[in-house]
């Protein structure tokens, strides 16, 4: 019972997130890999470094021009980095592109960890009471350290390893909660009135772990087939490990049918989408094609015998973007799933995030994707085999409860 509330304190938590980060799903990163780093220059003509190295273009005259008339004139000092980041930044914004942005050097490491959906520390989300000026913990994540040692929602942080922080201090805190894998910290907890201490190993957290439940049928209607639900909310490095992990759970539990829940997956690592779909195609079948700038094309395909033999339903909606769409699309091609639920996002291109020397990145759309059948995504979507919407009762997708569930319970029903 309290795990369940926990959970639901972490999806209300997600849902709060979402609202407040307006460019969640079109700003949603499908990222083929990090790469070598790239010299982009340290200064003076960093954008002519970028764009060509042999001579000055259109574009660097005109910003030098712009440079020497801010040195001559401007009353106040120029910031250089600041000025760079910002002359990069602009040139990338005018592609156009909403996937495509660059990321200051300040910001990558933040960046990074996104992308993976994991970092060292005891996992909790953390929240600034404002009322009382104190660090309070909204949830632990599911599965994490601070999940497992007894951390629980409204805990009040206190101090870490002794040193006391307020309400103002909750970005110091954070930072000094995480650390080194395998070492450890120490929190002082208040929870009511009583104090509590804590000592929690650092260890990596998948902030988006995949969700496994098994759907006991009625057994009034003398039905045999158990079926296993596996919600995958995000493809960060070892999410495939951890739905065969999870799935591999359910096979010994006796499930005969699965449901893979893609709904509000924004997508996230290809290779992570790839793994789980070879778990699933018969070896040797196309899953992707991908194709680049110069018309070259390159087709991945299923590498290892499947794993998973049993009929299974995948749950997508208008939320279910990138590498989501990948995994959706090479089983719904394929006849290994039908689709349920309501037309997807439509994400159809892969960026590649490059490392600069600078210690900033620079995320470009390098490719565009079809499905098996050569089906095209981009601002197009995959339409389900069966549409289902969900009730108007329910205002937000991520909040649905089980018995307004029309899409959950389609499956089911396909299932039996």
């Amino acid at each position: 019972m309290e795990e369940e509330k926990i959970l639901k304190r972490q999806r209300i938590y997600k849902s709060i997130m979402l609202i407040a980060l307006t460019a969640f799903i079109t700003c949603i990163i499908t990222t083929a890999c990090l790469v070598q780093k790239y010299d982009i220059g340290n200064g003076t003509g960093v954008l002519s470094s970028l764009i060509n190295d042999s001579e000055d273009t259109d574009v660097t005259t005109a910003l030098k021009n712009i440079e020497k008339l801010i040195d001559k004139y401007y009353l106040y000092d120029v910031d250089e980095q600041k000025a760079i980041d910002g002359a990069i930044a602009g040139y990338v914004a005018s592609l156009g592109d909403e996937y495509t942005e660059y990321i200051p050097a300040a910001q990558m490491e933040e960046y990074t960890e996104n992308i993976m959906g994991n970092f060292v520390g005891i996992g909790i989300y953390m929240v600034k009471n404002t009322e009382k000026n104190v660090i309070e913990v909204l949830a632990p994540i599911k599965e994490s350290p601070a999940e497992k040692a007894g951390i629980l929602p409204g805990d009040i942080i206190k101090s870490v390893d002794g040193v006391q922080y307020t309400g103002d201090d909750m970005t110091t805190a954070s930072n000094n909660i995480k650390g080194e894998e395998g070492t450890k910290v120490k929190l002082e907890i208040l929870r009511g009135e009583e104090t509590l201490n804590f000592e929690i190993e650092r260890q990596k957290i998948n902030t988006n772990p995949v969700v496994a439940e098994k759907i006991e049928e009625d057994k009034t209607e003398q039905l045999e087939n158990n079926i296993g639900y596996l919600e995958i909310s995000s493809f960060d490095e070892g999410t495939a490990e951890d739905f065969k992990t999870k799935f591999e759970k359910l096979k010994s539990e006796g499930i005969k049918s699965l449901i893979i829940d893609l709904r509000n997956n924004g997508g996230g690592l290809v290779d992570e989408a790839l793994a789980i779909a070879d778990y699933i195609a018969p070896k040797g079948k196309d899953l992707l094609i991908t194709v680049d700038k110069s018309g070259n094309e390159k087709i991945e395909k299923s590498e290892n015998d499947p794993i998973i033999d049993m009929p299974i339903v995948v749950l997508v909606n208008e939320n279910t973007a990138s590498a989501s769409e990948i995994l959706a699309g090479a089983l719904k091609d394929l006849g290994e799933a039908k689709i349920v639920g309501t037309k997807t996002y439509g994400k159809g291109v892969i960026q590649q995030v490059l490392s600069l020397r600078t210690g900033a990145g620079l995320k470009v759309t390098v490719e565009e994707y079809y499905t098996p059948n050569r089906t095209k995504i981009n601002k197009v979507g995959i339409e389900p085999d069966e549409v289902v919407e969900l009730p108007d009762t329910v205002k937000n997708p991520l909040l649905v409860t089980k018995e307004e569930d029309t899409q959950l319970q389609k499956a089911i029903e396909l299932l039996k």
